[in-house]
């Protein structure tokens, strides 16, 4: 089945900033001299075309042959790999890593691995810039947390930012997130934040840029794993 190149959360925005472009055109064409109607047309142009390429939906199918690789969940830039304490859900050292967009970034999200959706909950927050640290426990945002078929648990965080007003999230509760499926969306520039378990093998580093279904960023290491929960329990 061929996918259509406007992503569906963009294509009321589209009809709608069409038609209202044409108008404003039209009004300009009867009632202003033609280099002001030019120069209308030619900004009208131009953000039909921003807003046209921001709601872009390429087609991105990767075949892996390891159910344990992590796949980017978002085009971006990878701003932070770190261990962190993730108090929302898991409550225990977590690694966390950041993929921050732009606004010229493709702003779907793809599930980042296979499994069982446990938990899809929305979050209201602040606005603030999605690159400052607070965002990912201040900011709107909503969770989704996947169980592996190898047991392990990952969350994904998509985070709204000083620009980006909804976040949209396909993923529900006892949903099978699959691979080159998208779980949501996020308008403006934002970012996705992933907590894994420690121990996992990452292949990025800060400063990295990723392309969200192509990049294998990660990959879980289940004897590391095993280890740091015995640790935990002694």
């Amino acid at each position: 089945m061929r996918r259509p190149f406007i992503h569906k959360e963009g294509r009321t925005l589209i009809i709608f900033l069409v038609l209202l472009i044409f108008i404003i055109n039209v009004a300009v064409y009867i009632y202003t001299p033609d280099a002001v109607f030019a120069i209308t047309l030619a900004i009208t142009a131009l953000l039909l075309c921003f807003v046209t390429y921001f709601f872009r939906n390429p087609v991105r199918i990767l075949e892996v042959n390891d159910p344990d690789f992590i796949i980017a969940p978002a085009d971006g830039r990878v701003v932070v790999i770190e261990e962190t304490e993730e108090t929302e859900y898991f409550h225990d050292r977590r690694l966390q890593l950041s993929i921050f967009m732009s606004p010229f970034n493709v702003h779907a999200n793809w599930y980042p691995i296979e499994g069982e959706v446990l938990v899809s909950e929305h979050q209201k927050g602040r606005h603030k810039g999605a690159w400052l640290p607070k965002s990912s426990t201040e900011n709107e945002r909503s969770l989704v947390v996947i169980k592996t078929k190898s047991g392990q648990e990952i969350a994904v965080r998509q985070i709204a930012g000083a620009m980006a007003r909804r976040i949209v999230t396909y993923a529900k509760k006892g949903d099978m997130a699959k691979r080159n499926q998208h779980f949501g969306f996020i308008k403006l520039g934002s970012r996705v934040d992933m907590y894994l378990p420690l121990g996992t093998e990452v292949f990025v580093e800060i400063g990295d840029s990723v392309r969200g279904n192509e990049i294998i960023v990660a990959r879980l290491n289940h004897k590391t794993t095993e280890e740091n929960d015995n640790n935990n329990d002694n």
